[in-house]
């Protein structure tokens, strides 16, 4: 694969006609991203005032932020999926290279006792987001080159679970567990949906459960959160690990049915921690109330099944390589989704991921609209594809 080649695909294919763009996805899409923005503006205001010396200072980087995850959705979205099949293994490889040298004391940044993020001096870029994206297109083109060795074989199912070992191996050295969760959560779902005989998908699924268990429990923070994830009441978790727990539950005790009113929360005033980015459903939960969470959740639910939609289309046209691109983005939407919002509601143990398209963070967000850009560009070739054979049916009749 040479740059010229490259070059040739794009220019032959790079034309878009927006008419055959998924309308209902771009829409959902920019209504959750803006909304997301007045509730990090909300949550974010005195957290800003008090360390930045601007109220406005998160509302301002993330609306920069918003403004590069657009121009991200346009590029993204005039790629076509035959450049995009062709350059999912050197993704693959940045994605690697990007998680060595997060690691790396000097290029990396720690947080909190986690290496995640890379200082790019405008961002703080989180390797992990895109290694996400970089299993996705990877595992697509792998399910269309070795279709029939996948579905026949131990070996054309375990090939891509050695890269996904790899990638495991490095995001517990930052560590990051909640992207290993759904990294391998993905994955398995999109070789599910790729034909793998059942009997190969569940010894798989036992063993990445089991070791996913082994791993909570060898190390003394995750375990403390597990037990205070059990009893976050108890008196020796109220304030040490199940503090954020408990003060997400009391934000959403106080929304009740309709919230306090946007602007209004209590909880935000240095209480919740990360209430602009993990936690920030429970700061809605608070302003807006069970209504509000309740229409926010049939939102992000719509924008899922319309992903969904776009891949079962894509799928019926014969486009697998971008039938497997939508399964795979809206596994992923799905179980942060899932996580985030179980987490803040006490549902599940405390976890750092994001809500997409609504928590603040750069690379997120960024990497959300780029996946939407790729659905879009599903979409119009799929709509493109099928106008182009309804009229050569029509010339023939």
């Amino acid at each position: 694969m040479t740059t010229a080649s490259l070059y040739e695909t794009w220019r032959e294919d790079r034309w878009l006609d927006w008419s055959n763009v998924d309308r209902t996805l771009v829409v959902l899409g920019v209504s959750l991203a803006l909304f997301g923005w007045l509730m990090i503006t909300s949550a974010s205001m005195d957290f800003a005032e008090q360390n930045l010396g601007n109220p406005f200072a998160l509302m301002q980087r993330h609306g920069v932020y918003l403004a590069l995850a657009c121009i991200a959705f346009a590029i993204t979205v005039h790629v076509p999926m035959a450049l995009w099949y062709r350059l999912g293994a050197p993704i693959l490889l940045l994605g690697f290279v990007l998680l060595v040298l997060v690691l790396v004391p000097g290029i990396g940044r720690e947080v909190n006792g986690s290496w995640r993020w890379i200082n790019l001096g405008f961002i703080q870029f989180q390797p992990s987001e895109l290694a996400k994206l970089a299993m996705i297109l990877y595992v697509a083109g792998y399910l269309v080159r070795r279709q029939d060795e996948v579905r026949t074989s131990w070996r054309g199912f375990l090939k891509p679970l050695l890269v996904v070992a790899v990638i495991t191996i490095l995001l517990l050295a930052e560590p990051d567990f909640g992207a290993v969760i759904v990294i391998m959560a993905t994955i398995m779902g999109m070789m599910f949906l790729g034909g793998v005989r059942a009997g190969q998908f569940f010894v798989t699924i036992a063993v990445a459960i089991l070791s996913a268990g082994i791993m909570a429990i060898t190390q003394t923070y995750r375990v403390a959160r597990l037990m205070s994830f059990m009893n976050p009441w108890a008196e020796e978790n109220v304030f040490g690990s199940g503090y954020q727990l408990t003060q997400s539950l009391i934000a959403f005790g106080r929304g009740e049915l309709f919230g306090v009113g946007l602007g209004n929360s209590l909880q935000k005033l240095f209480y919740l921690p990360e209430a602009h980015t993990d936690f920030i459903v429970a700061i809605i939960a608070e302003e807006l109330g069970l209504f509000g969470i309740l229409v926010l959740l049939a939102a992000l639910a719509w924008l899922v099944s319309q992903i969904i939609i776009v891949g079962w289309r894509a799928d019926r046209a014969g486009q697998s390589f971008g039938a497997y691109i939508c399964f795979g983005i809206a596994i992923v939407f799905a179980l942060q989704i899932f996580i985030n919002v179980g987490v803040s509601s006490g549902l599940l143990p405390t976890k750092g991921l994001t809500l997409p398209l609504v928590s603040y963070g750069g690379t997120s967000l960024l990497v959300s609209f780029t996946m939407l850009g790729l659905v879009a560009r599903v979409s119009a070739e799929t709509s493109a594809n099928a106008a182009a054979q309804q009229g050569g049916a029509h010339e023939q009749a």
